[in-house]
């Protein structure tokens, strides 16, 4: 028995000295551990502040970016308002134009006073979907020269008498051109 008491006490012993052997590695390097914890705890609260300015910054230029966001929407919206407003004057002088063309060329069947509203239905339409500024401008254009051309029609036949049977010549001839 005293071969396993001294294997027992052996294992005591050894254990004793890892153990002493451990606390001498602490208290050795407690000042260093100390240290880093303390690190540790500054860069946490240096990363916990930054990431706090980080979220404060960002809060601020999403407000400014919903700010603007809102300004745009309501210019936009102001400005479609507009574009409608001016496209149902636009379409208002249309129906008027036809009133006219129906007004001075009594004997013209109804048809071709439709047909010259619905092309000028048309390039007011063209005009007002194009996307390129050339683009607009070109059927701009080409709707006041069809506009002005129906006008000077009209005129010439008020001039002449309102003979019987007379046509919106130009007009009709614009319309066969496109």
């Amino acid at each position: 028995m005293s071969v396993f008491k001294s294997w027992v006490l052996n294992l005591v012993n050894l254990f004793h000295i890892v153990k002493k052997e451990n606390l001498d590695w602490q208290e050795a390097n407690q000042d260093q551990e100390a240290r880093l914890r303390h690190t540790r705890a500054l860069a946490e609260k240096a990363l916990e502040a930054d990431l706090k300015k980080r979220s404060e910054q960002l809060a601020h230029e999403i407000a400014l970016l919903k700010t603007r966001h809102d300004a745009e929407l309501a210019m936009f919206k102001v400005k479609c308002k507009q574009d409608i407003k001016d496209y149902k004057q636009y379409l208002d002088s249309l129906d008027q134009l036809k009133a006219s063309i129906r007004a001075s060329y009594t004997h013209l069947p109804e048809a071709v006073a439709f047909t010259i509203h619905h092309h000028a239905k048309h390039l007011l339409n063209q005009m007002w979907e194009a996307e390129d500024f050339e683009e607009k401008m070109q059927h701009e254009m080409r709707l006041i020269k069809f506009m002005t051309t129906v006008h000077e029609d009209a005129r010439l036949h008020l001039e002449e008498g309102a003979a019987a049977g007379k046509m919106p010549e130009k007009t009709l001839r614009l319309i066969q051109e496109r």
